[in-house]
């Protein structure tokens, strides 16, 4: 069987997410214009060193390279080989692709590149027009993702719009496109109703083959399958009207040897379960491992790795196949280090529980018990008393950014969060009755003490020991995913705008670059000729962006300063890559005669949150360089209310991310206005100019 997983922006209803699209093709023998053969084969080969042609380079998803050439004892000579300016681009997540000496990536607004992979001169360039669809309605959501896939003569690309597209490896010319006939994977939890799903299609016409819901319907329907009918047992209330959530955003992995298809499932929807699912029970397949037959999308077995949840801990994070040898006994596992701070190590055969352990600090519970499987939770965890400071947060212990395994040195290497946050229950206030979905919730949660001195770390973590080996501190905030070679290395990017190389076995730092921008996306490695690259995207972006601190902010990456690119590099590159200009931290504007009413600035701040605008803008207007700085900008000035409505309402900047939303009125305008301004009389420390009393 071949798949090809695409991991690609949110939905219409989708805000922190990212949409995944399992394709299923049809026989491996598809001929592409140019004489390019990508096969499911090709994907899996280890041996395979010139390409990276998925998104954890095999089916594996490793994200491991047995090239040799740049190893621990020469990459102090890594130098830029080529570099592309992307002046139109903001945030960038997203693993390049490698074929045939060509190199494909996505950008913002979903726009697909082909760059010649030895000299990075542009090739062609595909636009979807995601404005134009998204024009005049209402939507929130990111406008990256986290890459492309390919198969046959086809690269695969999701749109922000809901698009499933083929386009031609060779030209980048449209194959087929879906549009609102068939919804490509889902995203959502966190805006309104949403039921998880995961859609196969065919790759040669886009027809769908086969569907598996996540979660439960409405009984009175009937279900889906048998898996829906034993899942509905774990649910109680009426919780199809809220839609469960589930949805399955990130992780997937193909098992060749098992011809297993494996998912990782999202949180609830809403994350409160006593809104959600008043009676308690187990929710599945929310927070889950499912394994299904990727033929036709039946049910095998799953593995839940957050009964209950309650605090968004789901299990979209890497699924990570490895042969490994405990206590004497040939496992084919999985490794998984999902958001609840374990760390889990399965029988990728049948799902059972071989070890778990907390790879950071934990307090929502104790241990995994090993006869059952489950968490033993702690008392009080789920803010029964209204209120309760749970680690990690709601962020995670690990999220999106890519973690990587090396067979070599036996190790995983995580990309960690240090979190500590007080959530606040809102499941049964009268007020929050109105507003069901307010961040799609149901639970406020403030950012608390950390429970370490630093936000992030890199480990090195033995899953066979479950222990940590090694770990390096970061003090910029969590950095992004990995990649791991066989010349004993370990290669990330960090929010500061440093590319790091460690050691693979002792974590000592052994190579830096300074990109001078913040960095999100993973890098890749691949060969050509004699000589090996390493490629990455740099541009901060992704859910963390809006954090308020610590936050990419600090660093002074800001909107429209500083400019994205994709870095390639080899031993002893010669190109020359522009300075990115010094940080830059922008002023708050201080409107003179505008005078804030803090009841309006409270009113704009609740539409800001149920608009979700913090996303992008970040929380209290501080974008951390995917988005304009609210508080600097002279948009929502007085003078400027005509421009202002222009750009919120009727969309007049949706060509660069900016939707429109059409639904909002005069008074919430306003109302977001005076919140502005109030936060950006905070940031300078002066006192705000107010009218009537707090």
């Amino acid at each position: 069987m071949n798949w090809i997983p695409c991991r690609a922006p949110a939905l219409l209803t989708s805000t922190l997410t990212i949409v995944l699209t399992l394709v299923l093709t049809g026989p491996s023998t598809l001929l592409a214009a140019g004489g390019s053969n990508i096969t499911d084969a090709d994907i899996a080969r280890t041996s395979n060193t010139s390409d990276w042609l998925a998104y954890g380079r095999t089916h594996d998803e490793q994200r491991f390279s047995p090239l040799t050439d740049i190893n621990a004892t020469n990459v102090g000579q890594l130098a830029a080989a080529w570099h592309l300016d992307l002046p139109n681009d903001s945030g960038l997540v997203s693993t390049p692709l490698v074929a045939n000496g060509v190199l494909y990536f996505t950008g913002s607004m979903n726009v697909v590149r082909a760059v010649d992979a030895r000299s990075g001169k542009l090739l062609w360039s595909h636009d979807p027009q995601v404005a134009e669809e998204i024009a005049g309605r209402k939507k929130t959501g990111w406008m990256h993702n986290r890459g492309l896939s390919l198969y046959g003569n086809k690269l695969f690309s999701a749109t922000w719009d809901g698009r499933l597209q083929a386009l031609d490896l060779q030209t980048g010319k449209l194959i087929w496109a879906f549009k609102n006939k068939v919804l490509i994977g889902n995203g959502g939890t966190e805006n309104g109703p949403s039921r998880g799903y995961v859609t196969a299609y065919d790759a040669d016409t886009g027809k769908q083959v086969w569907r598996f819901y996540i979660v439960p319907g409405n009984p009175a329907d009937g279900f889906e399958n048998d898996a829906m009918a034993m899942a509905a047992k774990t649910w109680t209330g009426n919780w199809w009207e809220r839609g469960g959530g589930g949805n399955a955003w990130h992780a997937f992995t193909y098992d060749e040897e098992l011809d297993a298809l494996y998912i990782g499932t999202g949180n609830g929807s809403p994350w409160n379960q006593k809104l959600r699912s008043p009676g308690g029970g187990d929710n599945l397949f929310l927070c889950s491992i499912v394994a299904l037959d990727p033929d036709t999308g039946e049910y095998r077995w799953h593995y839940q790795t957050t009964p209950g949840e309650t605090w968004d801990y789901n299990s979209n994070m890497d699924i990570v196949l490895a042969d490994l040898n405990i206590k004497g006994k040939p496992i084919k596992a999985i490794l998984h280090a999902p958001k609840n701070g374990f760390f889990y190590v399965l029988d990728r055969s049948s799902g059972k529980l071989i070890s778990a352990e907390p790879f950071a600090d934990v307090t929502w519970a104790t241990h995994i018990d090993m006869k059952t499987g489950r968490p033993v939770e702690r008392a009080g965890a789920r803010y029964e008393d209204g209120t309760e400071n749970v680690t990690p947060g709601p962020y995670g212990a690990h999220n999106f950014q890519a973690m990587s395994f090396n067979p070599m040195t036996g190790l995983a290497y995580i990309p960690t969060i240090h979190m500590s946050v007080d959530y606040i229950d809102k499941a049964y206030d009268k007020t929050w009755q109105s507003v069901p979905f307010e961040g799609g919730t149901a639970v406020d949660y403030v950012e608390s003490t950390p429970p370490r001195s630093y936000p992030g770390s890199l480990q090195a973590w033995d899953p066979i020991a479950q222990r940590q080996v090694w770990s390096v501190e970061l003090r910029a905030g969590q950095a992004a995913g990995t990649l791991t070679t066989a010349g004993d290395l370990v290669f990330q990017g960090r929010t500061d705008g440093l590319l790091k190389a460690y050691h693979a076995r002792t974590g000592e730092e052994i190579w830096s670059f300074d990109a001078g921008l913040g960095i999100s996306a993973p890098p890749i490695t691949y060969k050509l000729g004699d000589t090996q690259y390493i490629s990455i995207l740099v541009g901060y972006g992704g859910g963390y962006t809006s954090r308020l601190t610590p936050g990419p902010e600090n660093q002074g990456w800001s909107y429209g300063v500083h400019t994205r690119r994709l870095l390639t590099f080899a031993l002893n590159g010669k190109d020359v890559v522009p300075k990115q200009p010094a940080a830059f931290f922008v002023s708050p504007i201080l409107e003179p005669g505008f005078d804030v009413d803090p009841a309006l600035a409270k009113e704009g701040e609740q539409a800001y949150i149920t608009l979700t605008c913090y996303a992008c803008h970040g929380v209290g207007g501080i974008a951390g360089g995917m988005a304009p700085d609210l508080r600097a900008s002279a948009i929502p000035l007085s003078e400027m209310e005509k421009s202002f409505t222009s750009v919120v309402r009727d969309g007049e900047r949706v060509a660069r991310g900016m939707p429109g939303f059409p639904g909002i009125t005069d008074a919430q305008l306003t109302a977001i206005r005076h919140y502005i301004r109030r936060e950006a009389h905070a940031a300078t420390g002066n006192a705000s100019p107010a009218i009537g009393k707090p």
